[in-house]
């Protein structure tokens, strides 16, 4: 049987000696990367915006908006294999370079795309920034593990993630700020010629432009300051548990139930976390009628609520076995969502943004129980989980298909279904054999 993966903390032997976070001369190594956490959210979440802004801006339905997220979430599923391969290969410093570098190249793609005014040109600028941030999420949880003492790994991991939803807020603030309330209203565009129409295009689109330029030369920055610093992590592979090993990886993650059906809650998981965040906006506009500068604060609570929910069930993790309140979670957001879909109303909204309180939770223990005494094969099977955020690409095109053809309400049927699937995965852990012991809880979020 593997060795349990090396993110569990170690027993509480006594008289052991205390360690600090991390090692020596890596602080300010620390901090750089724990940017990239904050960076990556603040991209992902603006993305969220940018549906609802490009269905006004080219007049399309919402299942041809979701496309941005299938853009943005397919770059995630193809680059998580390529980025394990490059941090095996060359460490864990040259991934997150790649990363920022390739992510600073597809920022800086909105500049033309905003000239052209071609929605396909965006897709792929987004493609690209979003393949830099996959190859910069799969480096930077395992290289934050190894800047310190296996002792110390889910408190270091934890401090890092926690930036990941203040970025989050970051991006959607950025997004009601200076996006949606300045985007031309449908009103007025119903009076235009068709040059009128061209220039209201150019204007909408080059708000779009101003937060991605600003995301791409923080990126770029971060990318310098760590490039021309020495970092040396002693054992990096050791940390994450990666001795090489004979072949038969993939056979052994497959053969594994709970890292099978982990993938399977996770793809899911993240499907109806994307799914909920890209049409709450929507929701607030075509159901209860909100004005569209008003609609992107709905996003802005969620995240809100995501952020302070995130430290209250790193608390709860504490008192209540992590799967007990997985499940628990994943019920609380099937009740939600379908408060949503029965309540067409400033219920249904509430209960939208209220959906975020069970996502808060998801990710990490998701990942943890997935990836419990994989022990060799823990960076592939990382990968993997990675590659589950695939669920952000597909299911938000089923979900607009969906409001396309019933509304907005009705669609969040989806994320219902989502959600009773990853309680199940809970009720299949607690079920098991497993359930006896202690689950390794924090890992990467998302």
């Amino acid at each position: 049987m593997a060795r349990p993966s090396v993110i569990q903390p170690e027993p509480n032997v006594g008289g052991r000696r205390k360690t600090g976070l991390v090692y020596p001369g890596l602080t300010v190594p620390f901090i750089l990367v724990v940017t990239c956490f904050a960076a990556w959210g603040s991209a992902a979440n603006l993305t969220d915006v940018l549906v609802g802004v490009f269905r006004h801006i080219f007049s399309m339905s919402n299942f041809q908006s979701a496309l941005v997220q299938f853009a943005y979430y397919g770059a995630y599923f193809s680059l998580a294999i390529p980025a394990a391969l490059i941090n095996k290969r060359y460490g864990y410093k040259a991934g997150v370079l790649t990363g920022l570098g390739l992510a600073t190249v597809g920022g800086l793609l909105f500049i033309p795309a905003s000239m052209l005014l071609a929605y396909g040109f965006f897709l792929v600028a987004l493609f690209v920034l979003a393949a830099g941030l996959s190859i910069l999420e799969t480096s930077a949880n395992p290289f934050v593990i190894a800047m310190g003492p296996e002792i110390s790994a889910t408190q270091r991991l934890n401090l890092a993630q926690a930036f990941n939803p203040v970025g989050a807020n970051i991006g959607v603030l950025l997004g009601a700020v200076l996006i949606l309330p300045r985007i031309t209203p449908e009103s007025e565009k119903a009076g235009m010629t068709a040059g009128q129409l061209q220039q209201a295009q150019e204007q909408d689109l080059s708000l779009v432009l101003k937060p991605y330029t600003g995301i791409a030369c923080a990126l770029l920055l971060i990318w310098l300051l760590i490039a021309f610093r020495k970092i040396a992590v002693p054992d990096e592979h050791a940390h994450f548990g990666l001795e090489e090993r004979g072949g038969g990886a993939f056979g052994r993650l497959w053969h594994n139930p709970h890292y099978r059906y982990g993938v399977v809650a996770q793809f899911l998981n993240v499907g109806a976390q994307v799914c909920t965040w890209t049409f709450t906006i929507q929701y607030a506009q075509d159901v209860v009628h909100v004005d569209t500068g008003k609609s992107g604060w709905f996003l802005q609570a969620s995240l809100i609520l995501f952020l302070i929910s995130r430290f209250v069930m790193v608390y709860l993790l504490g008192i209540i076995r992590p799967t007990k309140l997985l499940f628990a979670m994943g019920a609380l957001g099937v009740v939600l969502a379908l408060i949503a879909v029965f309540s067409p109303n400033i219920v249904g909204l509430i209960a939208v943004v209220g959906i975020s309180v069970s996502l808060s939770l998801m990710f990490p223990t998701i990942y943890g129980v997935a990836l419990r005494g994989l022990g060799p094969d823990t960076k592939f099977g990382a990968a993997g989980l990675v590659m589950a955020i695939l669920g952000g690409a597909l299911l938000p095109m089923v979900h607009g298909k969906l409001m396309d053809v019933l509304g907005a309400a009705p669609a969040f049927v989806v994320p219902a279904v989502c959600l009773a699937a990853v309680a199940g995965y809970a009720l299949f852990d607690l079920r098991s054999d497993r359930h006896s012991g202690p689950l390794v809880t924090e890992a990467a979020t998302h």
